[in-house]
């Protein structure tokens, strides 16, 4: 059976090469952080060091770029009202519409940190084989249930693509041609019940079946991980960013 690819995970650089228990340290010591900042000149920074990251692991720029598309395509409809709805000093005026500097000021704020973690996380998870985040989480000791649930998504997510693809097959087969009408909508509502009845279902099946082999709750795994002197200062220097760019402030009246 077909799985879902993995673009970024297969690779010879510095990344690949840590350790991916200290890849998850480490993306949640940059991304938390990150997503609490209120400064555009630090969330430059942290873009700065998303990008360096991406060339560290030296992925390809064309898939991190589409990746990057999808996040922006909904970023930009924040652009839409944010800058407009944000109480503020006004700047300008659209029609009836009025610019706010504290508008703009977030709107900027908002785009620059989710590209930074995104980068973040496409660097340092996005290079972690599945088979191999589930227990390095669990090492890290994730509640299982969270680690269960990261595994069983990653397998079943193309089984419920392939069901889709066998209903929709067989609405064409019917003659079924989508338009704008109220049959097109009843019919597209039906097709997602259906898939989630047939989801349902087959969990179902799949938890007897575990129960029947004596599943306890609990998943075990032949992956072993060694942590290396290198993997340790690659931490440290994740440590030392974070720390610089939220003191950025007092590195300027030290140095300045």
């Amino acid at each position: 059976m077909p799985t879902l690819g993995e673009p970024f995970a297969h690779g010879e650089s510095l990344i690949h090469g840590i350790d991916p228990r200290i890849r998850l340290i480490s993306a949640t010591l940059l991304t938390v952080p990150t997503a609490l900042l209120l400064r555009i000149d630090q969330s430059i920074a942290m873009l700065i060091l998303g990008v360096v990251l991406i060339g560290t692991a030296q992925l390809s720029p064309a898939r991190v770029l589409s990746r990057l598309a999808i996040v922006n395509a909904f970023i930009a409809f924040l652009w839409l009202f944010i800058p407009f709805s944000t109480p503020g000093s006004p700047i300008g005026t659209i029609g009836p519409l009025t610019v706010t500097h504290e508008g703009l000021v977030l709107s900027t704020l908002v785009t620059l940190k989710s590209n930074a973690i995104i980068l973040t996380l496409i660097a340092l998870l996005g290079t972690i084989k599945v088979q191999d985040l589930g227990p390095a989480m669990q090492s890290l000791k994730v509640p299982d249930k969270l680690c269960h649930l990261l595994v069983f998504t990653y397998r079943y997510i193309f089984v419920i693509h392939q069901e889709y693809q066998t209903m929709r097959q067989a609405m064409s087969a019917r003659g079924f041609c989508p338009t704008t009408n109220t049959h097109t909508y009843r019919t597209y509502a039906w097709l997602v019940g259906m898939l989630l009845v047939k989801s349902w279902d087959r969990a179902e099946r799949v938890h007897g079946a575990m129960i029947c082999r004596g599943f306890k709750g609990k998943f075990y795994s032949l992956a072993s991980f060694t942590t290396s002197v290198t993997d340790y200062c690659f931490l440290m220097g994740c440590m030392v960013m974070i720390i610089a760019v939220h003191t950025m402030d007092i590195i300027k009246r030290v140095f300045v």
